[in-house]
């Protein structure tokens, strides 16, 4: 069949659902991944035909985006920081604005990147935050903890995908029972979290495709106790953190000033509130 009939189809059935420029963002993908070709070979190829074995993924494909999943899912990775990494049905696929938490808290140790620096990142999912860091920090020992076993091996997957070497510990910060996290006292120089934020009330303003398709574990927290995660690692990093440690969470954009109010009760200083680059209260950070 000529690759671009298959690319018609395409706009077809999935423009109503995701727009003309996503859909076609979508196909590049897909044919880069499963062909190796690029879309230049639509233009300079308009009659390019392929083979039915090589259709059958690419209409898939076609399939999964029709039930809104998403496409990092279906070629199972995607990109973070400049880095690849494996995705699955267990973690959060990592987004633009974690990127720039990982590029604040690097700028922030400006002048420190080559200590022998510990790093805690809580909630680790895919290990985008860690391995990131670990890449960037070729000396730092880097911590990454996830409730889910799952989502354990995927980050363990990824720092081997990226060639780096972090330390993985299945625990909940909410009931902490791993003897490393229960005796670091004045241990980590940093600790970094993007828990679950999303209200149950804020679901109406979520996609199909994240609702659906990622784990609800990772993004959901209750209405009536959206700060519980939070708190919980307000107070353990308040412990945990060497003199003069930072802090760094990813926060829900409409509680910036109550997590504000959080580190200043925990006795945090310097706290600084970042907006991301869609301006959205998205970043905080303290000193302990």
């Amino acid at each position: 069949m000529i690759l671009k009939e298959i690319q018609n189809i395409f706009h077809q059935e999935l423009d109503s659902i995701y727009g003309t420029d996503e859909v076609g963002s979508f196909f590049n993908i897909l044919i880069d991944f499963y062909l190796g070709l690029n879309r230049i070979t639509l233009v300079l190829e308009p009659n390019y035909t392929i083979t039915k074995e090589e259709e059958q993924p690419l209409f898939e494909a076609l399939s999964r985006l029709k039930l809104e999943e998403p496409i990092q899912h279906i070629i199972g990775k995607t990109e973070f920081y400049g880095l690849p990494f494996k995705v699955n049905k267990h973690t959060l696929i990592p987004r633009p604005e974690t990127e720039e938490l990982v590029d604040w808290i690097l700028k922030s140790l400006t002048g420190k990147k080559d200590q022998p620096l510990k790093l805690l990142d809580i909630g680790t999912g895919t290990g985008c935050i860690a391995v990131s860091l670990a890449k960037h920090l070729p000396n730092a020992h880097v911590y990454a903890v996830d409730v889910s076993p799952e989502a354990l091996q995927v980050t363990r997957e990824n720092a081997k995908l990226n060639n780096v070497s972090i330390t993985c510990i299945e625990d909940s910060i909410l009931d902490i029972q791993n003897d490393i996290l229960k005796s670091a006292t004045g241990f980590f120089d940093v600790i970094v979290s993007n828990p679950p934020y999303v209200r149950d009330l804020e679901k109406v303003e979520i996609k199909n495709n994240v609702l659906q398709h990622e784990p609800h574990l990772a993004l959901f927290v209750k209405d009536d106790n959206p700060l519980q995660f939070y708190n919980a690692i307000s107070d353990y990093a308040m412990r945990a953190l060497k003199e003069n440690g930072l802090l760094f969470f990813e926060i829900n954009q409409y509680l910036g000033a109550e997590m504000k109010t959080l580190l200043k009760t925990t006795l945090y200083k310097d706290i600084e509130l970042k907006n991301d680059m869609f301006g959205n209260q998205r970043m905080l950070k303290g000193m302990k």
